[in-house]
C-alpha cells in the first residue's frame, strides 16, 4: 500500500480548501491551571459536517477521476466518516452508500441522510461491518473510501495538524484520540515532516485499548466489538495507520469511562463548546498523566462535535 508523504498533504490542502473550515484554536486558563500545562485546543468540532473526517473524505472524493464518479463512493463507519463522506459526495454530486452499526448515534445517522447518503445497517462489530460492506460494494461497484486505512484519507486528515502548527508556535507535544488511527497518522505525517521534535501522544479508552496493547506488543492486536462511551474509537488499527503509530507515536495513554465523561463534562462547562465523548479522551489522559505534560505547551485535537443530545453520558436513564 502507498504510504503518503508531506507533498500529498500540501496537495490535499489545496484540493479541499474550498470545502472545509480553517478551524480555530481555543485556550482555557482554568484547564491550564488544572493540568499544569499550557493547552491549545484545535477545534474540529467547528469543522464542516462537525468533524475532522471531512478533510480526508473531501480529499478522496475530489481526487476521483471523472470516469469513477458514476458509481459513487461507499464506506463503513460508526458515524463521522459516514456523514463526512456523504457531505463530500453531495458537494460533488455523486452517490454515497455507508454501512453503519445499528447502534450508531441517531444524530450521526440523521446527518448522513441529511447530506444525501444512503445507510445500510449492520451489527456493532468489525466482522459484521466488513461482511455487510462487501455486499454493498458487490451491489453498487462504488469506490471504497476506507475511514482511515487509506492514503488519501490520511493525507486529508494531516491538513488539520498542518494548520495547527501554523496557528500555534512552540508546541512541545500533541495529543489526539486514537481508534483506527487516521487522525493520529495524519498528525504523525505532518509533525514528523515539519516539527520532528514535537512528541505525539495517542489517547484511547481503557475499554477499547487495542492500540495501547498493540503499541506495547509491537504488532496489531484487534478487538472485534469493544464497548465504550467513546463511540468513534471502537475500530482497530490497520496496516497503514499502524505504520505511523509504531514509527512516530511516543506513547498511547488510556482513560477510564468515568474519566472520559468527566473530561467531556468539564470541557462543556468551562470552554462552553460541544464535543463528543471521543474528543474528551485526550484531556482525560492529560489530567490522568499530569507529570508527562506539566510545564509544556501541549496541542490537543478536538476531533468532532456530533453528539446525540438526548443521550448525553452524564444523564442517568
Amino acid at each position: 500500500m502507498y504510504i503518503p508523504v508531506f507533498d500529498d498533504v500540501i496537495a490535499a490542502h489545496d484540493r479541499i480548501r474550498p470545502y472545509i473550515h480553517r478551524t480555530p484554536v481555543l485556550t482555557s486558563s482554568f484547564l491550564n491551571e488544572l493540568t499544569g500545562a499550557e493547552l491549545f485546543f484545535k477545534c474540529e468540532n467547528f469543522q464542516k459536517a462537525g468533524a475532522f473526517k471531512v478533510r480526508g473524505a473531501s480529499n478522496a472524493v475530489f481526487g476521483l477521476s471523472e470516469d469513477m464518479l458514476e458509481k459513487g463512493v461507499a464506506t463503513h463507519s460508526s458515524g463521522n466518516h459516514a456523514l463526512s463522506l456523504s457531505y463530500a459526495a453531495g458537494r460533488r454530486g455523486i452517490p454515497c452508500t455507508v454501512v453503519m452499526p445499528r447502534t450508531a448515534p441517531q444524530a450521526k445517522k440523521d446527518a448522513v441522510r441529511g447530506y444525501g447518503g444512503r445507510i445500510v445497517e449492520c451489527e456493532p462489530s468489525t466482522t459484521s461491518r466488513e461482511a455487510v460492506f462487501a455486499d454493498v460494494v458487490a451491489e453498487t461497484g462504488a469506490e471504497f473510501v476506507h475511514p482511515y486505512n487509506d492514503p488519501r484519507v490520511i493525507a486529508g486528515q494531516a491538513t488539520c495538524s498542518r494548520e495547527f502548527m501554523e496557528q500555534v508556535e512552540g508546541l512541545e507535544a500533541l495529543v489526539a484520540p486514537i481508534g483506527g488511527g487516521g487522525m493520529i497518522s495524519g498528525t504523525c505525517l505532518t509533525v514528523s515532516s515539519t516539527a520532528p521534535g514535537v512528541k505525539i501522544y495517542a489517547a484511547e479508552p481503557e475499554q477499547a485499548d487495542d492500540a495501547a496493547r498493540s503499541f506495547k506488543a509491537g504488532h496489531i492486536i484487534a478487538d472485534d466489538a469493544p464497548v465504550t462511551v467513546a463511540d468513534g474509537l471502537k475500530v482497530p488499527l490497520k496496516d497503514l495507520t499502524w505504520h505511523f503509530v509504531k514509527t512516530h507515536v511516543s506513547d498511547v495513554l488510556t482513560a477510564s469511562e468515568e474519566e472520559i465523561i468527566e473530561a467531556m463534562k468539564l470541557t462543556w462547562k468551562r470552554m462552553k463548546i460541544v464535543i463528543e465523548p471521543s474528543c474528551a479522551v485526550p484531556l482525560a489522559v492529560i489530567l490522568k498523566n499530569r507529570a508527562v505534560f506539566e510545564g509544556k505547551r501541549v496541542g490537543v485535537i478536538i476531533t468532532g462535535g456530533n453528539v446525540d443530545l438526548d443521550t448525553l453520558p452524564w444523564f442517568k436513564g
